[in-house]
């Protein structure tokens, strides 16, 4: 893993592929064990959680479904505090025990406003996976119920995250390079 520079801004290795792998698989088998014989809806937030969401719904153990929704929240390294449903649920949840499937919590807002919206649906139940946690950063006061990583409040690209549009297919996740002294929430 070598450094990478999007847009002028410099990142170094932060996790490894092979982390991440093992971590996903964990928790997996965590959300198998929990919802044997529920068939939960995974629900894919695009486009930053895809990868994660792909590797996850193959490690459950279970028979599960999967649907894709699409939200904007920021714009390049910065967050607009503004949520914008791009590509809605069309699946009926009510009764179901759904899983939202992040790529990254930090805010909170994004993923407020959509447990928010599901709940309206009345689902049997809605939980929280992501793969990167920002505790630091969460003003909206939603704790995920599956974290593969918590990390600081740096900005980070890879596996999934972007810095506009680019970067995703990255496999290890990097963090900007503090020379680059830019700190923020996504």
């Amino acid at each position: 893993m070598n450094t990478v520079t999007y847009n002028g801004l410099n990142f170094r290795p932060y996790i490894k592929y092979e982390t991440i792998q093992r971590r996903i698989a964990e928790i997996g088998e965590e959300i198998g064990h929990e919802y044997s014989g529920k068939c939960p809806l995974i629900l894919c937030v695009l486009t930053g959680a895809f990868p994660f969401a792909s590797d996850l719904f193959r490690s459950l153990g279970i028979d599960a479904e999967i649907a894709f929704i699409r939200l904007k929240s920021y714009e390049g390294t910065s967050t607009t505090g503004n949520v914008k449903q791009l590509l809605g649920l069309t699946e009926n949840i009510e009764g179901r025990h759904v899983i939202i499937v992040e790529d990254i919590v930090d805010t909170g807002h994004t993923i407020s406003n959509l447990i928010k919206d599901l709940q309206a649906r009345n689902p049997a139940s809605v939980k929280v996976a992501t793969l990167l946690y920002k505790p630091q950063a969460q003003l909206c006061g939603v704790v995920p119920d599956y974290v593969g990583f918590e990390i600081p409040t740096k900005f980070i690209i890879g596996f999934g995250l972007d810095l506009d549009g680019l970067a995703r297919n990255l496999r290890d996740i990097y963090v900007i390079c503090d020379e680059d002294k830019l700190s923020t929430q996504e």
